[in-house]
């Protein structure tokens, strides 16, 4: 057989041949950039791709993104054959999820309103109904389902072959047989690829290798995590009366999916404790592989699935598959531009949703590419949100049993992952479990979430869609911020120091606000990108002429860093990462200066240290920064202490807080907090997506100021006129309900936006949020005030109140005192 031959360059090579990689080729070629080269070390299909479900679902996200790709996707294939040729098996059967007690029922009933809102016609149907789509299933203990008659399967061999054809069709290559060795760069970007035969010269390299991406990206130290597990399905013998027009059926409680297969039937398995495999490395010439299967293992999780369906038990099984699928420790995808090399891309660890995302992420992918920047929130999945230790063997093993059943559990929305904890902890974490802290996954980080008061214990016996026990105590802590003072450990917030001769001149550059002003002073700001949308959301302390304080949250931790050191360029500054280097202490509420200046000989009186102020001040042995800044919405400080002098500071704040009543908080004080005061919070309810206007960020943005990055983006926003989109406080009426994320809220009946974030406003008197709301034309104050707010919680309408200023001291009263 003879060598391929390979072309000596090519704008974009991009690494895979499965559903994602050829879906990228195939979009890339479709936005104009024809001289794409998709390399494939085998055959198309032949990693994870050819064993596929085959789901092509719209329904269960509550994330917009997932739900625009997914709904994009589907109606992709729906159309691919006329485009290609090639059949690609899509069959709109239906689907239907199952909610066999109450909070299934609860959490899908949540999941639907927000599905809808985003185009996706979900009802809620009956145990009868559910019956009458599905025959065969076992219907009795089941509250409700929820049906969408659009979706349904596809062939995802055949839908790739299709997305290759098309790709072909628009100009791209596809080399079948060509594995990647390497990834070449040149100053700090790709410059190509190595092949067993010849480099090729490229612009930008896409690693679309599945379960082989963390392997591959390790080759040029790109940060990957993710692990191949175990996972399962069976093909029953024939089945009399079975229709293949039924709809696929999937029972979350049962571990199972179930759809028609050849006149038999698919049951799919998302196991709860899973089996990770090859964890050392999968082999690279594994294709079309399948594992043996662990039938004492799986045996308990098939019986629970066949229940279900409970001609099962009288069936043969034809083949109890078991293919290798990767997953990856949070659960969403790794996508986006390296961290480590410019123009070195990645779209992989779709953790099972491959072919039910892979249209849609190979269009967010591709523009992407070719425009610089993505036009969907990536906040959620973007590949700098991962770290370098989640790639350790043993984080991967420990981690991945978990995650793959995370696709079936019940998504309480306070519930942290329980494995591969304990990865990084503050040099508080001893003396603040003794405290009672309920310690929280925080991007790793154990970061306290409440506190057990004496006599209770810091555990959670039950989650839930209410009020659950901790609620009481999380209320005393919430209060303790606004009529006392708390303490809160805040030491994962990750934390920069830029310096050098030209540090101010590279913060002014990308920094909305003027923040190179008098040595001193603290500066909240934004980060844009050219589009004038949001990056970053941080502050930014001057200390001295040359050398800057750059404070961020733990979601951001790369991003921020990766950002400062692209726009460095030539200029002289650096940038150093010291956030485990120095713990922080936030000391907040109105006897917070009471509470200070007990502990220091530095004046903290309103006038000598007055709010925006950082300065280095003693206390006890140590020398800590001390910055007048609030994300409470009261009079407080943050204290930002070298790691080894942090108990010492710690100890002094403790023994003396006794006099003062000070009482220790956790992180769901500072959602309420801040929520109540309508204080913003990069990736959740604010997103790349976001103009800085829209979000209600204007006044930390310095137009005056020339030149900064993405001002003529703003200034072009502001001279279109009124705000027809803005990011709007919502407050619950009722004090009972409860809102998390993604409920929807309306103005006269009409759906205008959703809940992006909420908590509970302790002091408002009930559930309070932010959301988005696109209303089509200018909003104001009169516009809200003049409107009916609805909030729909599992199908309920609420009354809400809406506002453009925090309905919490919205004159800066308490802050400022």
């Amino acid at each position: 057989m003879s060598s391929p031959v390979l072309p000596q360059r090519a704008r974009v090579v991009v690494i895979g041949g499965g559903i994602i990689g050829c879906s990228v080729a195939y979009h890339l070629a479709q936005m104009g950039w024809r001289d794409v080269v998709l390399l494939e070390r085998d055959r198309i299909t032949s990693g994870t791709t050819w064993h596929a479900a085959g789901l092509m679902v719209t329904f269960g996200s509550t994330s917009e993104t997932s739900t625009e790709m997914r709904k994009y996707t589907r109606d992709l294939y729906a159309r691919l054959e006329a485009e290609t040729g090639v059949a690609t098996g899509f069959k709109p059967v239906g689907f239907i999820e199952v909610a066999c007690d109450p909070d299934r029922l609860e959490e899908y009933r949540r999941v639907s309103a927000f599905n809808r809102f985003c185009g996706v016609d979900v009802h809620e149907i009956s145990a009868a109904e559910v019956q009458g789509l599905f025959p065969l299933a076992h219907t009795e203990d089941i509250l409700a389902g929820f049906y969408v008659k659009e979706d349904g399967k596809v062939n995802p061999v055949d839908v790739t072959m299709a997305l290759a054809k098309g790709a072909r069709l628009q100009g791209a290559t596809i080399l079948e047989g060509v594995p990647v060795t390497g990834v070449l760069q040149r100053n700090g970007a790709v410059s190509g690829v190595s092949t067993p035969y010849g480099d090729i010269e490229a612009e930008y390299v896409v690693n679309c290798a599945g379960m082989w991406a963390r392997q591959l990206g390790a080759r040029t130290g790109i940060n990957i995590p993710l692990q191949a597990s175990e996972h399962y399905y069976l093909i029953t013998d024939k089945i009399p009366g079975i229709d293949p027009n039924w709809p696929v059926l999937e029972d979350p409680a049962s571990y199972g999916y179930f759809r028609e297969e050849v006149g038999g039937m698919m049951v799919g398995l998302f196991e709860p404790v899973c089996a990770p495999w090859r964890v050392e490395g999968i082999p690279e010439d594994f294709s079309f592989g399948d594992l043996a299967p662990d039938w004492e293992r799986m045996g308990p999780y098939v019986e629970t699935a066949m229940r279900r369906v409970p001609i099962l038990h009288d069936t043969g099984v034809k083949k109890f598959f078991c293919g290798p699928e990767s997953f990856t420790p949070d659960l969403q995808p790794v996508v986006g531009e390296a961290p480590e090399l410019r123009r070195y891309f990645v779209a992989a660890g779709l953790n099972s949703i491959g072919i039910l995302t892979g249209g849609g992420l190979g269009r967010v992918l591709a523009h992407w590419i070719t425009t610089g920047r993505p036009d969907v929130d990536i906040t959620g999945f973007n590949i700098d949100r991962l770290h370098t230790y989640q790639c350790n063997p043993e984080y991967r093993r420990t981690r991945t049993v978990e995650s793959l059943g995370m696709v079936y559990q019940c998504h309480y929305p306070t519930r942290s992952m329980q494995t591969a904890r304990g990865a990084k902890t503050s040099p508080l974490h001893d003396r603040l479990a003794a405290r009672g802290a309920y310690f929280k996954d925080v991007s790793g980080w154990e970061g306290p979430d409440w506190y057990a008061p004496p006599g209770h214990a810091a555990t959670i016996d039950r989650l839930s869609w209410g009020r659950e026990p901790w609620f009481d105590h999380w209320r005393a802590e919430h209060q303790a911020a606004r009529e006392g003072v708390i303490l809160m450990d805040m030491s994962f917030m990750a934390k920069f120091i830029v310096e050098g001769r030209d540090a101010g001149r590279v913060l002014e550059h990308i920094s909305a606000n003027r923040v190179d002003g008098p040595a001193g002073r603290i500066t909240y700001t934004q980060w844009l990108n050219e589009g004038g949308t949001l990056e970053a959301d941080l502050t930014v302390t001057k200390l001295a002429d040359d050398r800057f304080w750059v404070v961020a949250s733990d979601t951001a931790h790369r991003h921020v860093l990766t950002w400062v050191r692209r726009h460095i360029g030539d200029a002289h500054a650096f940038i150093a990462d010291v956030t485990s280097g120095h713990a922080q202490i936030n000391i907040q509420g109105p006897r917070s200066r009471e509470l200070m200046q007990m502990v220091t000989t530095a004046d903290m009186s309103d006038a000598a240290f007055p709010f925006r102020c950082a300065r280095e001040i003693d206390i006890g042995f140590a020398r800590a920064l001390c910055v007048r800044i609030t994300y409470l919405g009261e009079l407080g400080y943050e204290l930002y202490i070298p790691s080894e002098q942090a108990t010492h500071v710690y100890d002094r704040l403790v023994a003396a807080g006794e006099r003062v009543g000070l009482r220790h908080a956790g992180l769901k004080t500072l959602a309420s907090c801040r929520m109540e005061k309508g204080y913003r919070d990069y990736g959740h309810d604010i997103d790349n997506t976001d103009s800085v206007l829209e979000a209600g960020l204007g006044f930390a943005v310095d137009l005056k100021k020339p030149g900064f990055l993405g001002r003529d983006a703003v200034l072009a926003k502001k001279a279109a006129g009124p705000l027809t989109k803005r990011l709007v406080q919502i407050l619950l009426k009722d004090p009972e309900p409860l809102m998390f994320h993604a409920e929807v809220v309306r103005r006269n009946g009409r759906p205008l936006g959703y809940i992006r974030a909420a908590s509970y406003g302790h002091t408002l008197g009930g559930a309070v949020g932010l959301a988005m709301i696109d209303a089509g034309e200018p909003i104001d104050q009169a516009y809200l005030d003049a409107g009916r707010w609805e909030v729909d919680i599992a199908n309920t309408l609420y009354p809400a109140i809406a506002s453009l200023r925090p309905l919490y001291d919205p004159d800066n009263a308490r802050v400022r005192g």
